[in-house]
């Protein structure tokens, strides 16, 4: 189990035990505190949010951008696989207290409030030339020097988008807790993992408060951030499979409760009555519980797992800008990575006691490594005053 969460479309470890599916499980706080578990806004992180419209096959895709900082390079910022440019708020706001920067967190697309007219297209080609045409469509023919940083799944997109130089002022490139050899061995294993998720929750706070508990975010104040952008309000009528089993449990026994009191009298009639009832209570309870469940169906992305990262290594060390790999353990570094980083190909640093979510998990590592990096190569200065 523990090679599959190397891939971001994983938590950094399966869930707790006795939280297999459903959101109704109930998770007990240990001794001490009760934490937070409430939302925080994007604004507390970002200073702008906008959509930008692309042209795509004779029609029009919006993706929704996060931005922060007005001098120096821009670090463009791809999440991870279910995951939302939201993954990346605590980072923003810690490098751009670090170094000068310019920051623009996009939502991929089928991901976060990205809309496109294929969200399907998952494929690492689609989804490498929209990292292209994104930066086009903010910067014209001209754009400044930009870092691509991605994680798990948008680290294998910005490693393409760079190969296929979709980014012709590209700066450098950073990744995040990807390596090809781990994430290949992974994928067999990785739909009993998804299925292993809930797929509902009750609330935002309910999602939030799993994804800690479970491992999946270690960070409390990234998750509460974060969660945001991974789920949504179900659309789904009571019958279709994501629903939570609780609520038509409950109907059910509402039902029979009624039965029993007008038993004896119009039995046939009274049945015909409970089930016009029996629609309308379970409207009424699907509308009370508001329940929310994943963004992105992640499992039905699985025809384009291995074109993330087949060939991944290959590709990342015949980029010719400066690179630097992060990544929450050594074990995820396979051969070529390794001779790779033995003929000094690229720089590596190792972030442990963190979970796959290496950005959230750590955010003032991440970018105290990647400020040292960035100013090491001369492209950017600290802020005056850091460190």
């Amino acid at each position: 189990m523990e090679k599959q969460l190397h891939l971001n479309l994983l938590a950094s470890k399966p869930p707790m035990a006795g939280l297999q599916s459903g959101s109704n499980v109930k998770l007990r706080m240990g001794p001490g505190r009760k934490r937070d578990f409430t939302p925080l806004p994007w604004s507390q992180y970002f200073e702008t949010m906008e959509d930008v419209e692309v042209e795509n096959d004779n029609s029009k895709d919006t993706f929704r951008i996060y931005s922060s900082g007005s001098l120096g390079p821009v670090l463009m910022l791809l999440h991870g696989g279910g995951h939302s440019a939201l993954s990346w708020a605590v980072f923003t706001s810690v490098i751009c207290s670090r170094i000068n920067c310019r920051v623009v967190a996009m939502d991929l697309r089928g991901h976060g409030d990205t809309k496109a007219k294929n969200p399907d297209d998952l494929s690492a080609e689609t989804m490498a030339k929209d990292i292209g045409k994104v930066v086009e469509a903010l910067y014209g023919e001209n754009p400044p020097p930009i870092m691509i940083i991605g994680h798990s799944m948008g680290g294998a997109i910005a490693v393409h988008t760079a190969a296929a130089n979709h980014v012709p002022s590209l700066l450098g490139l950073c990744v995040i807790d990807v390596v090809e050899g781990t994430a290949m061995d992974a994928l067999n294993s990785m739909q009993n993992f998804l299925r292993s998720r809930p797929k509902t929750f009750k609330s935002v706070e309910n999602a939030i408060e799993w994804s800690v508990k479970s491992g999946q975010i270690r960070n409390v104040e990234s998750a509460r951030v974060s969660m945001v952008g991974q789920v949504k309000k179900c659309e789904e009528p009571l019958s279709s499979p994501g629903v939570s089993k609780s609520i038509s449990e409950g109907i059910i026994e509402e039902e029979e409760e009624d039965e029993e009191e007008g038993e004896s009298n119009h039995k046939r009639k009274k049945e015909d009555d409970q089930e016009v009832l029996y629609v309308s209570v379970n409207a009424a309870l699907i509308k009370k519980e508001c329940l929310y469940t994943w963004r992105i169906e992640l499992s039905k992305t699985e025809k384009y797992w291995e074109g993330w990262f087949k060939g991944l290594s290959s590709l990342f060390l015949t980029c010719s800008v400066p690179k630097l790999l992060l990544l929450a353990g050594v074990d995820r570094l396979d051969k070529d990575l390794t001779i790779g980083q033995m003929q000094g190909k690229f720089q590596m640093q190792v972030l442990p006691q963190c979970g796959h979510a290496v950005h959230e998990d750590a955010p003032e590592k991440v970018a105290d490594a990647l400020a040292t990096f960035m100013v090491r190569h001369k492209f950017t200065e600290f802020i005056e005053g850091f460190p």
